[in-house]
């Protein structure tokens, strides 16, 4: 490439700089540099999202209308929505769908009452509690894969910190809490809200920092006590930062995998088998990959329509306050 150098100019004797001596057709607008610039910039981040976002989940959709295993790649053939409506017919998928929204509505909900408790007590701005809210805030560092490790260990029957002496007094079966069908999907929503209740916390605190003032003052000078303060004054204006932790938690709850993963693997006898879990267990131990995609293709659907939800909650919720 050819390098321009700055000469003088014999009419005038001043000396041009090199972008002078560019001709006017070969220099593009600034507008059009910064536009180049900024394309070339965002580039990798681009690539990076379609190759590792776009393309697998374009690829799972694609599978999704085969009957496809790995087990047999060369009977592939297409069966177009056949994998899905064999899912609403199997009834182990709707058992997973059954506890996929046992628990994400029960965890959901303690995890809410409980951060909205927290919340409230940690509103007043002092030393005590912003200490408080530093510990509380430990179990959402911990990886999910992590907690669920540290509760079977404590929850092991035979040998376990916490789940030794349930078992001695009697309080849980011989198998522990995590090895009965009948308390190992409400140990698991236990499990879940002592690690993300903090973080429902922390959305509701942050949202009660942001009320005015003016308006609690006012309804204490007008005699509401505590509880219609609550009810009357703080819900309703706390409704965007509620609208928020629901379905961010419930969009997480939903798409559980690491905790139950890690203690209970789906059992015991299925009683926590979620989806995830499911359509793990379809894709990489029985290698249906056609009808694994189904599963996590129904799961992105469920999502978005929680996305959605809130969307419009949060935009009728707008419409309100600005209309009062």
């Amino acid at each position: 490439m050819a390098i321009v150098e700055s000469r003088p100019d014999k009419a005038s004797g001043r000396t041009l700089s090199p972008a002078a001596l560019v001709p006017a057709r070969v220099r593009l607008p600034f507008h059009r540099r910064r536009q180049a610039f900024l394309v070339l910039l965002g580039a990798p981040a681009l690539i990076y999202v379609l190759l590792v976002a776009i393309w697998p989940l374009a690829r799972g959709v694609a599978y999704s209308f085969y009957d496809y295993n790995l087990l047999r790649p060369a009977r592939t053939a297409f069966v177009g929505f056949g994998n899905y409506s064999a899912l609403w017919a199997n009834e182990a998928a709707r058992a997973s769908i059954e506890t996929t929204a046992i628990f994400t509505v029960a965890a959901v909900a303690v995890e809410f009452g409980l951060g909205l408790g927290l919340a409230l007590l940690l509103w007043r701005d002092s030393a005590f509690q912003r200490a408080c809210l530093a510990l509380l805030l430990i179990p959402v560092t911990v990886t999910p894969i992590a907690v669920g490790l540290i509760f079977r260990a404590l929850l092991a029957p035979d040998y376990g910190l916490i789940g030794y002496y349930l078992a001695s007094f009697g309080l849980s079966g011989p198998r522990g809490l995590l090895g009965d069908p009948n308390t190992a999907l409400p140990t698991l929503i236990a499990v879940d809200a002592w690690q993300w209740t903090p973080f429902m916390a922390l959305i509701l605190l942050a949202g009660l920092k942001s009320l005015p003032s003016e308006a609690l003052e006012a309804a204490e000078v007008d005699g509401a006590n505590a509880l219609q303060r609550l009810r009357l004054v703080i819900l309703p204006m706390l409704r965007p930062a509620v609208f928020l932790a629901l379905v961010l938690r419930t969009m997480d709850a939903f798409r559980i995998f690491d905790i139950v993963f890690s203690t209970t693997n789906g059992g015991p006898a299925d009683a926590t088998n979620v989806l995830m879990i499911y359509a793990v267990k379809q894709g990489l131990e029985f290698f249906n990959i056609g009808f694994a995609s189904a599963v996590a293709n129904l799961m992105i659907v469920c999502i978005a329509i929680f996305s959605v939800a809130f969307i419009l909650l949060v935009r009728r919720a707008d419409k309100e306050a600005n209309a009062s």
